[in-house]
């Protein structure tokens, strides 16, 4: 494994900042039992070797424990889908605990939701006394293989809110995932609740997968523009973690589809520059000291893009009802309306 790093003598102290591992494990088997086992290991290898470097949180990439890709409509990816307090996360939990660091553990879950069962795209965060301080469910499902596989998140009231900030070092955290990195109105929302970190696990690969089938265009590659765009005009650390190298769906001991992954985990700081960022097709560990204030203001004379705010004026961002290049929305989750 690579280890990039960037940090100081010694980690930041309560509340002035976070020492976090972004973990860019190698892609492998996805969407079986064993899938499950293969990734504890790398998390344990991983752990090791951020604890060697003081890391305070260390973060995987989307759906990790598992794998991310699915054969589209297949009940396996529902047969393999965790509850958040099974014996699973329970082992994450313990593994935070045994080597004091915090963890962001990507999973699918199984949960039992408005009186129905249901399946999500989940990360759960674990501090490092073992506590889960949040299990997020993505809210922005992208393409039709994904709305196929999981449910929205926070759908229902009984799920509580989405978008909240965690302390882990006395340092604000906040969650994404994946596709939900591409939506500038959410790194918003996450800076007026005051945090200071964004971690966004992702499972991006060079050519969409939909239906089995690769897309005409290549994906978006996100830490181009957009990530440290958001970093930038927030004045915040985002982090976006991948897989690398090649991962594949078995049936009956065949591969079925291989999936080439992006391999481009970054952590941007507030200026929008890139503090480290992952070789593509590698193993990479980056760690890297979050530190507020090493980065003073961008604008001079107090300007300021949170403060400067008018929101009154922004009511066409909640719309309900709008039309974009011939396609009329809404067209929304089951069960909000």
């Amino acid at each position: 494994m690579i280890i990039k790093e960037r940090y100081k003598p010694t980690p930041p102290p309560y509340g002035a900042g976070l020492r976090l591992a972004v973990c860019q494990p190698r892609a492998g088997l996805s969407g079986a039992p064993e899938a499950i086992e293969r990734a504890i290991r790398q998390l344990e290898n991983a752990v090791s070797l951020a604890k060697r470097h003081q890391a305070q949180l260390i973060s995987f990439p989307e759906l990790f424990l598992t794998g991310y890709a699915f054969k589209a409509q297949n009940p396996s990816a529902h047969e393999i889908a965790l509850a958040q307090d099974g014996d699973i996360i329970r082992r994450i939990q313990d593994i935070a605990l045994s080597r004091r660091i915090a963890i962001i553990c990507p999973y699918p879950e199984a949960a039992h939701v408005a009186g129905a069962n249901r399946y999500y795209d989940s990360i759960a965060l674990i501090d490092q006394d073992g506590a889960l301080l949040k299990n997020y469910r993505k809210t922005q499902l992208w393409g039709p293989d994904e709305q196929k596989l999981w449910d929205f998140g926070y759908v229902y009231p009984e799920e509580g809110e989405a978008y909240t900030t965690h302390l882990v070092n006395g340092f604000p955290v906040a969650l994404l995932n994946c596709y939900e990195a591409e939506f500038p109105e959410l790194a918003r929302i996450h800076a007026l609740n005051g945090a200071k970190l964004i971690v966004i696990p992702t499972a991006a690969d060079e050519w969409a997968l939909v239906g089995g089938r690769k897309t005409n265009i290549p994906y978006p590659d996100a830490t181009q523009f957009l990530i440290p765009a958001h970093a930038y005009q927030n004045r915040l650390f985002i982090a976006y973690t991948n897989y690398a190298g090649s991962g594949h769906i078995e049936e009956n001991g065949q591969a079925l589809e291989q999936v080439q992954y992006l391999g481009n985990s970054v952590i941007c700081d507030p200026h929008g520059a890139k503090l480290l960022a992952a070789a593509t097709t590698e193993e990479t560990l980056l760690i890297a000291d979050c530190l507020p204030d090493d980065y003073p203001a961008p604008h001079p004379c107090g300007t300021d893009y949170i403060k400067d705010r008018r929101p009154s004026l922004y009511g066409k961002l909640t719309d309900e009802k709008i039309e974009y290049e011939n396609y009329t929305y809404p067209n929304p989750p089951k069960g909000i309306y």
